[in-house]
């Protein structure tokens, strides 16, 4: 019993580790040769996890091995844009200028109810107002709506706009990013006066609290819990 645990959880801090190593990037933007590899990790750490009888290391070197082909697969697709196109494939327009390539669709075997239900999912339901859709090689559909469609922004209209940033996290759950404040030329004591205004005076109250780029503090306290 204590030795399957264990093997479980050598093989499961080896499958997150490698997982982590291959990248931030979620399922549907994985290239196929990627997809293959994690299929077939999940498989390998499956067989001795299940089977106590089978060495651990049965199962590690095929698992490392799939890092390193992976790893290698990366770097020369990196490198090289013919090894990337072969690896990787090429991405494939299917609309260009509200007109939809057939032979396109013929030659990656994708049919027009596919393109209208991803084109739906896009808000842009009229073929005549794409300007290009494009499958790129993760399987994702790229649209690029007509300029006469597209949402007005500032800058369509000569609008000055303020920079706006990101907001800094100050408190999760009580505990205080010192480092956050530092980096913000403030510390715990102001930030203990500022939220005493609105009636906190324990920063253990505070479920969340950050601070935007013109200095504007926002913070939620925790629900008070029924006694």
């Amino acid at each position: 019993m204590l030795l399957g645990i264990i093997r479980a959880l050598i093989l499961f801090t080896t499958v997150v580790v490698f997982l982590r190593l291959m990248g931030k990037r979620q399922i549907g933007q994985l290239q196929p040769y990627e997809l293959v590899i994690i299929i077939m990790l999940s498989e390998l750490a499956a067989i001795p996890m299940e089977n106590t009888g089978i060495p651990l290391v049965s199962g590690l070197v095929p698992i490392f091995t799939l890092l390193v082909a992976q790893v290698f697969l990366s770097v020369v697709s990196l490198k090289s844009e013919n090894a990337r196109r072969i690896i990787c494939g090429t991405p494939s327009v299917l609309v260009e200028n509200g007109k939809i390539i057939e032979g396109e669709l013929r030659k990656i075997r994708y049919n027009i109810n596919d393109l209208m239900e991803q084109l739906r999912a896009k808000n842009m339901p009229n073929i005549a107002d794409v300007e290009f859709a494009i499958l790129e090689t993760s399987g994702e559909l790229s649209v690029i709506p007509k300029s006469q469609k597209r949402p007005l922004v500032p800058a369509d209209i000569s609008l000055p706009t303020k920079y706006e940033g990101i907001s800094t996290t100050l408190i999760i759950d009580g505990y205080v990013f010192k480092k956050n404040l530092a980096n913000m030329n403030l510390s715990k004591d102001w930030l203990k006066g500022e939220l005493k205004k609105f009636g906190i005076n324990d920063l253990k109250e505070v479920l969340f609290a950050s601070i935007d780029t013109e200095g504007r503090l926002f913070y939620q306290a925790k629900s008070k819990k029924a006694v």
